[in-house]
């Protein structure tokens, strides 16, 4: 793959200042979000769609049912096997009659139609829960995308519930599960569940490396290009790792909650692995901080190179201010308007005084060359 552009296209001011106007509304909801005063409600997906993964270890079946045909669903699970319930798209109904056929507790149910929800793990009843949030990056606005995933562990069954029905990061445990004999397949729902945490975990160091890139980018260009497009270019690359950290931040809260679990759900066997996600996690959230320290340091460069254009400028100044001093006071003695004054009226005394300034110039501009002031 060829190595990216080390400096950043810089855009006119005006240009990057109309596109932080969405940026800021953003960051108002995600920042400043109020579970009481926000939205109690979320609006209808159009597009939802449900897909049921049916499988043991010699046994595997995969449906995808139309958003709305909950009593499809369970026309294709078999309490034998494991069942994975991916549903793409929340709407209210739907959620409401899956959980109640599958005696999930009313307060998980609200957890799945909540809206901003930090993440977070409960063990309510026989079933336990957690919410974490899908992390994407956008390449054309550079900007980081989240959306909330809701997960119940129940006795050999896993759901699944998703914001956007057009993307997530479960492609590789789904070819996993098409795989015959795979170890996914061998083994409980319990294990699915960490699966799903695990490829979420996983999928940070992704916007993790690009936020990297992009620091590091953007590191290159401040030193060619200190101005005040870099400037908001890079306020704007702070927010976004400061969204970040907080979205990812709880989730090792999350993971710790699964280790620290009792419950007969999770066996001896997969807590190990729960312990391998935890110790993703807390890199990625050590990576992140990282991050942070360099795009202060980015900050700091900038101010230093603003404060070096600054003094090249006050210096050159200064130099042109303290060559035009001795020929402004020669010129000032003879613009006044005295009667006695010899060299007025020298028949070369035009041509003697400006050969001494000339001389003067040349002089002090030789004087400082060699004393290397510019």
């Amino acid at each position: 793959m060829p190595r990216p552009n080390r400096i950043l296209p810089i855009q006119p001011i005006q240009d990057v200042l109309e596109t932080l106007n969405p940026f800021k509304a953003r960051k108002q909801r995600l920042m400043n979000y109020n579970p009481v005063t926000g939205p109690l409600t979320r609006k209808p997906t159009e597009c939802e769609k449900i897909t049921i993964f049916n499988y043991s270890h010699t046994y595997f079946e995969e449906v995808t049912v139309k958003g709305g045909d909950v009593a499809a669903i369970f026309r294709h699970i078999d309490s034998k096997n494991t069942v994975w319930i991916n549903v793409d798209g929340i709407n209210k109904e739907t959620v409401h009659r899956i959980c109640i056929e599958l005696g999930v507790h009313i307060l998980l149910e609200d957890d799945i139609m909540s809206i901003g929800q930090r993440a977070k793990m409960d063990e309510i009843g026989d079933h336990l829960f957690c919410l974490l949030p899908m992390m994407y990056f956008n390449a054309e606005t550079c900007t980081i995308e989240q959306e909330q995933v809701s997960i119940v562990l129940g006795k050999n069954f896993v759901i699944s519930f998703q914001e956007d029905a057009e993307r997530d990061v479960f492609n590789h445990v789904r070819d996993k599960l098409r795989i015959n004999n795979s170890r996914i397949r061998s083994v409980g729902a319990d294990y699915l569940c960490y699966s799903l945490i695990d490829v979420i975990v996983d999928s940070y160091y992704l916007i993790i490396e690009k936020l990297g890139e992009r620091i590091e980018l953007m590191e290159d260009a401040v030193q060619h290009q200190a101005n005040t497009r870099a400037q908001a270019r890079i306020n704007l690359l702070r927010k976004e790792l400061l969204l970040f950290k907080r979205a990812i931040a709880p989730v090792r809260e999350l993971v710790n909650g699964f280790l620290k679990s009792e419950s007969d759900l999770l066996e001896e066997r997969t807590t190990k692995y729960f312990k391998d996600v935890y110790d993703h996690i807390v890199q990625a959230n050590d990576l992140t901080e990282n991050y942070r320290d360099v795009l202060l340091n980015v900050q700091d460069l900038y101010h230093t190179q603003i404060n070096l254009k600054m003094n090249e400028i006050m210096k050159v100044l200064a130099v042109v201010t303290t060559i035009m001093a001795p020929l402004t006071f020669i010129v000032g003695i003879y613009g006044m308007n005295f009667d006695n004054m010899p060299e007025l009226h020298t028949k070369n005394g035009y041509y003697y005084t400006m050969g001494l300034m000339l001389f003067l110039l040349v002089g002090m501009i030789i004087f400082f060359r060699k004393k290397k002031w510019f």
